[in-house]
């Protein structure tokens, strides 16, 4: 049985991608803002903006059903 389903209402332009990234690997002014912390989370648009950086998990995760996104976790 294929029963389609709309997980999520407005298709896939609500989605947001979280990931964690290294503090190492960003620019040098957000490396001195980012005090001493190893990684923060990246919340992406589908066509790989970078929204916003947060950081912990769990905040990525507020921030986006706050503003109404559907977040992702990216690997």
């Amino acid at each position: 049985m294929d029963t389609k389903t709309d997980f999520l209402p407005g298709g896939g332009e609500r989605i947001v991608y979280i990931r964690s990234v290294r503090v190492a690997d960003l620019p040098e002014e957000v490396q001195r803002e980012a005090e001493g912390l190893k990684a923060l989370y990246a919340l992406h648009a589908p066509n790989g903006e970078r929204l916003a950086l947060v950081r912990d998990r769990k905040l990525a995760f507020v921030l986006a059903r706050q503003n109404d996104l559907a977040p992702v976790n990216v690997h």
